[in-house]
């Protein structure tokens, strides 16, 4: 595998009006490699998005993708690239087979390669059999599938996913991520995506966490996990206040709290649990010991959990569009 960068975000800076919504984000996606960027709605990852694809001019700083720089080489760099956006970018009006000819017209892909690898696709994403029929008249699911399989289509070098999941099921979402990662195997494919669904960012190789436009952190989900310190414990009581006024006297650790239910990390639950119920007698109503996840990583660096966070960020365009220049 060659480990450079398909991906290079160097100190990139961006405002909408007075509001800053991306601090000096600096990060690397090596070649070959699935990279998730985890964070709320809002904190900045559509705008990354966009300013990667060249839909919005850079202000500050820089990105290169596989060594293109986005402002100097745009045409080329789009061409490299296979985005999927969160809005729809299909014409309900059209058929399946028209949308995925359209794209492939852009991409120069005609004739018996079009037709051998839309096909192969189609089949595999259980669309063949519809693929003369309106788009318009497909469920959402169905055109979700229809966006995948246009933007797999090209075959590029760097697929850019925002929430590639959303609207498919668990079958279909395990035959795209089997496809994925054939891609990569034949091709040496790097996908940068953006996900709320924990096991998906599980799936990727690195997992940047991203929040109110700063990376806080960048790594492997394993080495993200071993940082938490610890087993974690959530326990649900009638009294989260005092319950959570003793966890935070007795032991080193902090408390995060929602309603009723408190979550903290404990280096040893197991032994440490019978002399917090033996001293809170009656207050505790559940508990239980897990593996650090995710979401727990998020909660430890923030101190709040990724879906309780209300941040703003300005939507994308829904009519705007790579164009792909020949």
């Amino acid at each position: 595998m060659n480990h450079s960068p398909a991906i290079q975000i160097i100190q990139v800076r961006h405002r909408y009006g007075q509001r800053e919504v991306l601090h000096g984000l600096s990060v690397d996606v090596t070649r070959g490699t699935f990279v998730a960027l985890l964070g709320p709605n809002g904190s900045g990852k559509s705008t990354l998005f966009r300013l990667i694809c060249t839909l919005i001019p850079l202000q500050s700083g820089q990105i290169l993708v596989d060594g293109l720089d986005v402002v100097r080489q745009r045409d080329d760099v789009r061409r490299r690239l296979g985005v999927l956006f969160q809005s729809p970018a299909l014409d309900k009006h059209l058929t399946v087979r028209e949308n995925l000819q359209c794209h492939g017209h852009l991409y120069g892909i005609r004739g018996k390669s079009f037709l051998e690898r839309s096909h192969d696709l189609l089949e595999r994403f259980g669309l063949l059999e519809r693929a003369d029929e309106p788009v318009g008249d497909l469920s959402g699911g169905m055109r979700r599938k229809v966006e995948l399989v246009k933007v797999l289509i090209p075959e590029p070098d760097v697929l850019l996913l925002d929430e590639p999941s959303t609207g498919l099921d668990v079958v279909a979402r395990i035959e795209f991520w089997k496809i994925l990662l054939e891609l990569r195997q034949k091709t040496g494919l790097t996908v940068l995506l953006t996900t709320h669904l924990m096991d998906e960012a599980d799936r990727c190789d690195r997992v940047a966490i991203v929040d109110q436009g700063r990376l806080l952190d960048h790594a492997s989900p394993e080495t993200l996990k071993s940082k938490v310190g610890g087993q974690v414990v959530t326990l649900r009581g009638s009294d989260p206040e005092q319950l959570e006024q003793w966890i935070e006297q007795n032991t080193s650790t902090r408390v995060f709290r929602d309603g009723d239910i408190l979550r903290f990390e404990h280096p040893n639950a197991h032994h440490w649990i019978p002399q917090l119920m033996d001293s809170m007698p009656g207050l505790i109503h559940s508990i239980s010991i897990s593996r650090p996840t995710l979401e727990d990583v998020f909660i430890h660096l923030t101190g709040r959990k990724l879906d309780s966070i209300t941040q703003t960020e300005p939507a994308p365009d829904s009519d705007t569009r790579v164009i792909v220049t020949a």
